[in-house]
């Protein structure tokens, strides 16, 4: 057996057509990641494999403090070649990883390189990588745009100007459209200790003028997503611990905000009363900008304070949260489609064991506006994995339409992840192809190739509305 040859992952027939003749060649939609426009705007270049690989990766990072590497070798300042090292002998201790694999399939398409990384490689392999990293096509935009993108959607603040969303929309020399995606965590967590300073200090300024009452928060939001839907924006990002419901009229609201303003403490019950009041008031404003949701949840943040506090967020010290109050996600749902104010909505949860709920879940909100209304989100973050992949898939297929699914999405800071398409679209590929060859399914490529296209793109651009062609 070849190593990650052109058929890797690909162990059968049917499964080799669809992707060599369906899957490979469809454009990317990244209508979600973490990638950051002014990056982007500025036609960045990497000053080493060692910035453009290990520089804002929490996946890498995550994998090298198993493997014992001391953080001067992280995150901290140490040599950019040893950096490179210790991850070429993290990387090749890392079997079942997709580590391995993204980080193989990435030295491929963008370096040729197929000799495996290892401890002993990773001089030959470092300055070839940098030798290529010196050619004019990997800037930001050329990685990108020899990655197929056509459009990718970053994740940014209500309270951000967006100058450098509208810097790439005014430059013809770029055809790759960069739209921004409305995540309004900071208005949202309460709780939180810089709840205060962003209300009065960040979305104040961003909507010029104080923010006092909660009608003022609605009302500053609602402005700031009209700003964001002039500037290209279709979709929205939340990042929660759980999905809540606590309903609560607007005086309850209006109360437990100010609150909050005065610095008074604000008790459990009450930020979930807070919480689910907004966040179906920007579901109505979502349905009525024509945006979908995205509810991304299930996660424990910042579980380790000491490297929190040395490095900060993001930082690849997070982990599933295994409460999982399925019922409160139906009821908040359920309390927005019987005000007509359910958006298209895509829901992701970190914890796999969720998955059969989040598809029971879709399938009492679809309706006839647009097929596959309420999506469950690719499998994401430490699910974004083959047996991730293949389970979420199979249990959408199982309890929903798995035709319509809108396919795959980076979630990433890296410029260089836009290899996980290929690695999820082997792997669809592969089901699909599976199931044919046990009879599952007839061989009927015609229609099987249709599927894999749309999953691949195009459902993704008929549910967003991007209005691409291929």
């Amino acid at each position: 057996m070849v190593f990650m040859d052109d058929n890797f992952l690909l162990s059968n027939e049917t499964a080799r057509v669809l992707y060599h003749q369906y899957a490979s060649a469809m454009p990317i939609i990244d209508y979600h990641c973490h990638i950051p426009a002014e990056e982007i705007a500025k036609d960045i270049r990497f000053s080493s494999i060692t910035d453009l690989w290990l520089g804002a990766d929490h996946y890498k990072w995550r994998a090298m403090r198993s493997n014992g590497v001391p953080e001067e070798l992280i995150t901290g300042s140490g040599d950019p070649f040893e950096k490179f090292e210790a991850f070429a002998a993290t990387l090749e201790r890392a079997i079942g990883n997709p580590l391995y694999h993204w980080s193989h399939l990435e030295l491929q398409r963008y370096f040729n390189i197929t000799e495996p990384l290892t401890k002993e490689s990773a001089r030959r392999i470092y300055d070839q990588c940098n030798a290529v990293l010196q050619d004019p096509d990997m800037s930001a935009r050329g990685i990108i745009r020899r990655s197929n993108v056509k459009l990718l959607c970053t994740t940014d603040d209500p309270a951000d100007d967006l100058r450098w969303h509208r810097l790439l929309a005014m430059d013809t020399t770029f055809s790759v459209k960069v739209l921004p995606a409305f995540r309004p965590d900071r208005a949202l967590d309460i709780e939180k200790k810089d709840f205060i300073s962003y209300i009065k200090g960040d979305l104040s300024r961003a909507c010029g003028r104080s923010i006092e009452l909660y009608t003022d928060l609605k009302d500053a939001l609602h402005e700031r997503i009209e700003f964001f839907a002039q500037n290209g924006c279709k979709v929205s990002d939340h990042g929660m611990p759980y999905v809540c419901y606590a309903p609560s009229g607007d005086v309850q609201a209006e109360a437990i905000f100010r609150k909050a303003l005065a610095g008074e403490p604000v008790d459990l019950y009450e930020q979930l009363q807070y919480k689910t009041n907004l966040l179906s008031f920007l579901a109505s404003e979502y349905t009525k900008a024509g945006w979908v949701m995205q509810l991304h949840y299930g996660v424990k943040r910042d579980n380790n304070t000491k490297l929190f506090l040395q490095s900060g967020a993001n930082n690849g010290c997070d982990c599933i949260d295994d409460y999982t109050p399925c019922a409160e996600l139906a009821d908040f749902l359920n309390s927005l489609c019987v005000k007509d104010s359910l958006p298209k909505t895509i829901l992701y949860s970190l914890n796999p064991i969720d998955n059969a709920a989040i598809g029971t879940i879709i399938g009492c909100f679809q309706d006839s506006s647009c097929a596959g209304k309420i999506q469950q989100g690719s499998a994401w973050w430490f699910n974004d994995n083959k047996k991730g992949m293949e389970e979420q898939m199979t249990s959408l297929a199982n309890l929903g339409v798995l035709g319509n699914f809108i396919g795959m999405l980076t979630d990433s800071r890296s410029l260089l992840s836009y290899t996980r398409h290929e690695y999820f679209r082997r792997i669809l590929c592969n089901l699909i192809g599976t199931w044919v060859t046990n009879g599952e399914y007839p061989c009927d490529l015609t229609t099987l190739g249709g599927l894999v296209s749309d999953i691949s793109f195009s459902n993704c651009n008929r549910y967003f509305d991007f209005g691409l062609t291929v």
